[in-house]
């Protein structure tokens, strides 16, 4: 009788484990699709830029003989070393500051939402220890305020369930005000600024929405960040309305992220388990015929 009643069990711990063996095989499936794909569109116009800007370099030194290819070649390191310093070769001294208080702003908020951009960092050894300390209390305070400005989201759904009564006009509404959501955060936080990216900084509306997307999912890779053209004049606040906009744009793409994840866990989940009638009937019976056991109470 204990091995029978061990047997449901022990299926159950076996599918468990055969779902999980699946979804870990099926996640690097994905990512070697990911790495084939990005190889086949990229590689070759890789290869195809490199080879231009050597030819490039060779142009430059035949106009300018009094160059060497070393003297060039130590230029290029400085240019690379001024960019990763947050400096644009691009422009004079005069340039505005990169550490001015709104950029600032703008980098702090990319420190605690783990964006992390790339394109700029504290250079000073005394700013790289705050910066690693200011990270470690900032971040999960960000996961805290994101959690608590994403339930209080939520709960704007659950109070329109809560208007109606009925069963069915309440999945109605509820599926309503999902698609509400989904509508209204999908115009606020990944077509309309789109818009406002590309007149601001010149980019076209492919690219505003590239940025706008690589950086709600905190992905970040730091190829586009506004504010960056020496060109251009931007506004005082523009980066910390920015920063302000990535904050409320984390919360709700962040809700969307788990709602997929649980959809798409349930689908998996339900096509790869297939229901066990007679499993499900047999602990049923077993505890119909065993007598109940006493509840225990904890006294107070």
């Amino acid at each position: 009788q204990q091995l029978s009643s061990s047997m449901p069990l022990l299926t159950i711990h076996n599918r468990q484990i055969s779902w999980t063996l699946l979804l870990v095989l099926g996640y690097l499936v994905y990512l070697l699709l990911g790495a084939m794909v990005f190889q086949l569109l990229e590689k070759q116009a890789e290869t195809h830029f490199r080879d231009q800007f050597q030819l490039e370099k060779l142009k430059f030194l035949q106009n300018y003989t009094c160059l060497n290819r070393q003297a060039l070649e130590q230029f290029v390191q400085v240019l690379m070393e001024a960019w990763e310093k947050g400096v644009n070769p691009e422009g004079n001294s005069t340039n505005p500051s990169n550490w001015d208080f709104s950029n600032s702003f703008f980098f702090a908020g990319t420190v605690v939402t783990t964006i992390g951009y790339g394109n700029l960092s504290p250079s000073t050894v005394a700013g790289q220890i705050f910066c690693v300390f200011y990270a470690l209390f900032g971040v999960p305070l960000n996961l805290a305020f994101l959690n608590q400005l994403g339930k209080v989201l939520n709960a704007h759904l659950i109070t329109l369930e809560r208007w109606v009564q009925k069963p069915g006009r309440a999945q109605v509404v509820q599926t309503l005000a999902v698609a509400f959501f989904l509508t209204t955060g999908t115009l606020l936080f990944l077509v309309f600024p789109p818009l406002v990216f590309s007149y601001v900084e010149g980019w076209s509306y492919g690219e505003g929405f590239y940025f706008t997307f690589i950086t709600l999912s905190t992905i970040g890779f730091g190829d586009y960040v506004v504010g960056t053209n020496p060109n251009k004049h931007y506004i005082p606040v523009y980066r910390s309305l920015t920063a302000i906009w990535i904050v409320f744009g984390l919360a709700w793409l962040a809700l969307v992220f788990n709602v997929g994840a649980d959809l798409m866990e349930k689908f998996l989940q339900l096509k790869w388990h297939k229901p066990d009638l007679s499993l499900a009937e047999g602990p049923t019976t077993k505890l119909e015929d065993e007598p109940e056991q006493p509840r225990i109470h904890i006294p107070s």
